[in-house]
């Protein structure tokens, strides 16, 4: 029998007068009663009863002893009730991680639309290109592209996939012209995105017959770890680079950046949410796990019909007439 448990049998003894009536309400032997109260007597080194054959009462040390006890395990109750609770109803602190491009384009919107039905969530964002370590870097959720995920004791939940795509500003294509097959990358400038899409500073453009070829971004003129940065690189038209269709869209559709090699992708990468351990999951992880799952891969999908819409003949003219470039 743990000590937490003889402190609870103490209390009963003391509340029920003899270590008879709780050997009855308990359902076990006197004696097993009476060795509990002796161990947490050996435990606290003090006299808690005092007693005789027909009943049992309280020493001074014994009576100061009891009435903490009654306070610290009616904390204790209390932990294991929240605790409980919590795996049923969300609310508490939620600490998300997500790559930077997923979360501005829609890991974050999704997020506050999670808050909306949950309000007694609170969320706390945070932005990085890495994959971080869940348990030591005590995040509940984190929201990630790759290719393939390592070795983890972690679960991942597939919310997507996603691929990055080749973009120039027009005023850079005016310069230099667009390459039009992917050996004219050679002759042209090549900015550096630290992504999963970009492993070790290599483009693997896939043809739509299949074909793949890789091309080395070496001695990039600009290189940058986050979407946002390189965005703004392409375009004031410093090169051309690649970018999540996520975080292109929204620039290839006011024809801000245009597509540079369009029948080909970058590697296709999977979307994941990944938490900790499935065993006592708290309810604000497993509801925000399953609110991706519902949202975000109808939102992946919707950038990729917008990519195929642009990449239509109409698309194509309403690009070339917002951007002044001409075929």
């Amino acid at each position: 029998m743990d000590m937490l448990e003889n402190m609870r049998t103490f209390v009963r003894v003391v509340q029920a007068g003899s270590f008879s009536a709780v050997a009855k309400q308990t359902d076990v032997a006197t004696a097993q009663v009476s060795r509990a109260v002796a161990s947490l007597e050996a435990y606290a080194q003090i006299r808690l009863l005092n007693r005789t054959t027909r009943k049992v009462a309280l020493t001074d040390s014994g009576r100061r002893y009891f009435e903490r006890l009654q306070s610290i395990l009616g904390d204790v109750d209390q932990a294991n009730a929240e605790a409980r609770n919590a795996l049923v109803r969300p609310y508490g602190r939620l600490r998300v991680h997500t790559m930077p491009g997923l979360g501005q384009s829609h890991v974050t919107a999704l997020a506050v639309a999670y808050r909306a039905r949950f309000p007694d969530v609170a969320i706390e964002m945070t932005y990085s290109q890495r994959m971080p370590n869940l348990v030591e870097e005590g995040y509940d959720v984190s929201v990630v592209t790759a290719a393939s995920l390592p070795d983890s004791a972690c679960i991942a939940h597939s919310c997507g996939t996603s691929f990055s795509v080749l973009v120039a500003s027009p005023a850079y294509l005016a310069r230099h012209g667009a390459p039009a097959v992917p050996a004219d990358l050679a002759r042209h400038t090549c900015l550096r995105l630290d992504t999963p899409a970009e492993a070790n500073g290599e483009w693997l453009l896939h043809g739509a017959g299949g074909q793949a070829v890789s091309h080395a971004v070496t001695a990039a003129p600009f290189h940058a770890n986050a979407p946002e940065a390189m965005s703004i690189a392409l375009r004031a038209g410093l090169g051309i680079g690649s970018l999540a269709i996520y975080s292109a869209i929204d620039d290839l559709r006011s024809g801000r950046l245009v597509r540079v090699l369009p029948d080909y992708r970058l590697t296709m990468l999977d979307v994941y949410a990944m938490y900790a351990s499935r065993r006592f999951l708290d309810a604000k992880v497993r509801t925000f796990v399953d609110h991706l799952r519902a949202t975000l891969s109808p939102a992946l999908k919707a950038d990729t019909r917008a990519l195929d819409a642009l990449a239509a003949p109409h698309g194509r003219e309403h690009a070339r007439a917002l951007s002044g470039v001409t075929a």
